[in-house]
């Protein structure tokens, strides 16, 4: 019997408790190899986790059982209210718009010939660590436009509309014929005569700041009827010259604007020639000349992107140019799955390119979408390096996220564990229902 087995009989059964035995000992290797891991997972996430739970309900100190204490002041601190606020914006607007500019990107690269070349532009900043993004950014929003390149472009972008006031901090010396008014403009002290030349000199013109065309002053030529003058820099290069006295040196000031004023109204105006000379019409007789505000107002200097209204969106817009690239790349992937039978079939129906968009190309990348926009909103939970970086100490409240109020309330100047491990229990609770959203996607599309 054994010969006629060993010769190709049928195989006997293993014994049930063999079978056992060798599922035993695969469980035990398979725990073998994963208790390493089992331990690290243990000490560098559920300990800190259960140690942060625990101190919460301790004092500053941590001697003292506080309860509840500080879990009330999370929501009862104008400072940690704030946090919680700007996280929801954040939440709500980084991921979406990094989805949608990502989705955008995707869709358009496959219809251009450097397609490629272009998603490699737009992903390069996923390179950038979040460090050196807060720092270029940090740069890019300097208030001075000689420095920050984005109110480089605001200025540049406003002063072609609007042009900008030529004489800054221009202002008259006591000895000259005009005195302050109302405002920030100068006017003259007494009213002025058909026929005869009115001067209107002002010192405090810096030399960037004087028209680059400018010529030298002249004394303007009387003209019967009418009122001439001159308005020029009442200042000599080197020293010399007299006051009220155009001088060989002396520039004219281009551009400046002269009001004839009777009863506060404005009756008449001219700008200054290049030489400085100005003509006003007969109806400015008897009338006090007045050089208006707008000729002195200081130049137009951009957006305060980093001061308390805008800080937080500006650091959004850092995000959205690292992250947009992450997005497109993802949905790219699933989009050259999408099958394009369905597409072609959507236009020989007579469907639109946005038809064909936004009832195929959507619905289809749906899974995709959710599982670019759940990593980001975990990620945005998080976020604290931008903020810590871009935003500058005296907006740095306007622009705090929970993450931030973390750092500043457990290793700040006055620091509180008690608090501190508050509100890392609080964005804990914040983020495990996107994971288990996450998780539970994840499972519906394993079963399809």
């Amino acid at each position: 019997m054994a010969s006629a087995a060993t010769a190709g009989g049928p195989a006997r059964p293993t014994p049930p408790g063999k079978r056992k035995s060798v599922t035993g000992t695969r469980k035990t290797i398979a725990a073998g190899f994963l208790l390493p891991a089992l331990v690290l997972l243990g000490a560098l996430v559920v300990y800190p986790i259960g140690y942060s739970l625990y101190r919460s309900f301790f004092d500053q100190a941590g001697s003292s059982f506080a309860g509840l204490d500080n879990y009330k002041e999370i929501f009862t601190e104008d400072t940690i209210l704030t946090a919680v606020k700007n996280n929801v914006i954040w939440v709500v607007v980084a991921p979406t718009v990094s989805t949608a500019l990502g989705l955008i990107f995707a869709v358009l690269t496959e219809r251009v010939r450097w397609g490629t070349a272009f998603k490699l532009i737009v992903f390069m900043p996923m390179a950038i660590s979040m460090l050196a993004a807060g720092i270029i950014f940090r740069l890019v929003y300097e208030q001075d436009p000689d420095r920050g390149a984005a109110n480089a472009v605001w200025v540049g972008v406003h002063d072609t509309f609007a042009e900008s006031a030529g004489f800054p901090k221009a202002h008259p010396l006591p000895v000259h014929p005009l005195k302050a008014a109302a405002g920030g403009a100068f006017l003259t002290k007494e009213p002025v005569t058909a026929g005869r030349q009115v001067q209107l000199p002002l010192v405090g013109v810096a030399p960037d700041k004087m028209p680059s065309d400018a010529k030298p002053a002249k004394a303007a030529e009387p003209d019967d009827g009418k009122i001439t003058g001159t308005a020029w820099l009442d200042f000599t290069k080197g020293g010399g010259g007299r006051p009220n006295s155009i001088d060989a040196k002396e520039l004219g000031l281009k551009g400046i604007t002269v009001e004839a004023v009777k009863d506060g109204k404005v009756v008449a105006s001219a700008k200054a020639g290049a030489d400085g000379t100005f003509t006003l019409p007969a109806s400015a007789d008897g009338a006090q000349l007045r050089l208006p505000a707008d000729n002195f107002r200081e130049p137009y200097n951009g957006v305060n992107w980093l001061g308390p209204s805008l800080v937080t969106p500006a650091i959004i817009g850092s995000y959205v140019w690292m992250w947009a690239g992450f997005a497109m790349v993802l949905i790219a992937a699933g989009l050259a799955s999408v099958p394009r039978e369905l597409m072609e079939a959507a236009r020989v129906d007579g469907a639109t390119e946005w038809q064909v968009f936004r009832r195929i190309t959507v619905p289809l990348l749906a899974p995709v979408l959710a599982v670019v926009l759940v990593t980001l909103m975990i990620n945005v939970l998080k976020i604290f390096d931008l903020v810590f970086i871009i935003a500058p100490g005296s907006a740095q409240d306007d622009a705090n996220v929970l993450a931030l109020q973390l750092y500043r309330s457990s290793f700040g100047t006055d620091s509180n564990l008690g608090v501190g491990s508050a509100i890392s229990v609080l964005l804990l609770l914040l983020v495990v229902p996107v994971m288990l959203f996450n998780i539970r996607r994840m499972r519906r599309e394993r079963r399809r």
